[in-house]
């Protein structure tokens, strides 16, 4: 195992404390998964990561607020031009914004570093040997993971509103089927836009958390994950592979229009929740086979 003086700083932060925080507890589940949210969301670079995808609401919205002349219908991401008239779409243009790149990029590095960066800190045996178990641990990671993708969309989605409102007149929203509702019902639409991207990238943590048990080396799954993403998009975006286009892992990431509608459609949510959940026990079976056999040495 290598000692702390050997790790980067925010590394050699995170094998001490999780060292710590799990010989201070017992090995059961829901202990395990407190011990796995705490060293995650006390890491410098997960922060980092959150208020890099907070920034984005923020300058779209400083973006279109200074601008001398608003943008018209149809100009820049959808949603954009709606911005002026109620302050509740910045969040959900942001979302049209990081979906693509940003949130993914975001999720590939929490779920590439799940397995990999344990081993690679010379953590992962020390947690086996424990009476955690294999599976329980791929399952703590899992949903450690999937909580980075909740608290990832939350922050775009709260600070969206927030600078939305401060900039902008906050009201009554007109929705994509021409209908107007008010302001609490426009809030439901948010927080279910914002469920809708969540559940989106459960798919990607997946592959994330298979991709970490095959390597030693977490900057390669991490890359590897995120590269994964932005193929699964260019596939999805060729008319050639519409046969392919179903089964892609990407391909409902931005149908989350049809919750702003009225009524709600909710085709597209069930759709997309069915097809992560595919992904979720592929890869997590996948994982499995890899992880319960893996011969771990560090």
């Amino acid at each position: 195992m290598p000692s702390d003086a050997d790790l980067p700083g925010d590394d050699a932060g995170r094998a001490t404390s999780d060292v710590r925080v799990r010989k201070l507890e017992p090995a059961g589940g829901w202990a395990l998964l407190g011990s796995e949210l705490s060293v995650l969301f006390r890491r410098r670079r997960t922060w980092a990561m959150l208020l890099a995808l907070a920034a984005i609401p923020v300058l779209i919205a400083v973006a279109v607020r200074l601008s001398s002349s608003p943008p018209g219908p149809g100009e820049g991401p959808p949603f954009i031009d709606r911005i002026t008239q109620n302050g509740m779409f910045v969040s959900v243009a942001a979302l049209v914004v990081t979906t693509p790149l940003f949130l993914p990029l975001t999720v590939a590095v929490v779920a590439g570093d799940t397995i990999a960066g344990e081993a690679g800190l010379g953590t992962l045996r020390y947690l086996l040997v424990a009476p955690a178990g294999r599976v329980r641990l791929l399952l703590v990671k899992y949903v450690g993971a999937a909580a980075f993708c909740l608290a990832a969309t939350s922050m775009v989605v709260l600070t969206g509103s927030a600078i939305g409102a401060a900039l902008f007149p906050v009201g009554p929203a007109t929705l994509l089927s021409g209908d107007t509702v008010g302001i609490g019902d426009a809030v439901v639409r948010s927080v279910l836009v914002g469920a809708y991207v969540t559940v989106s990238m459960l798919g990607l943590t997946a592959v994330g958390l298979f991709v970490s048990t095959l390597t030693d080396v977490p900057v390669g799954a991490m890359a590897t994950t995120a590269v994964l993403a932005i193929v699964a998009q260019v596939l999805d975006s060729l008319t050639q592979l519409s046969w392919l286009h179903p089964w892609l892992f990407s391909h409902y990431w931005l149908g989350f229009a049809d919750l702003l509608r009225e009524p709600i459609v909710w085709t597209s949510f069930g759709d997309n929740a069915l097809l992560q959940s595919a992904y979720v026990l592929t890869f997590g079976a996948l994982a499995y086979g890899r992880f319960t056999t893996k011969d771990v040495l560090s």
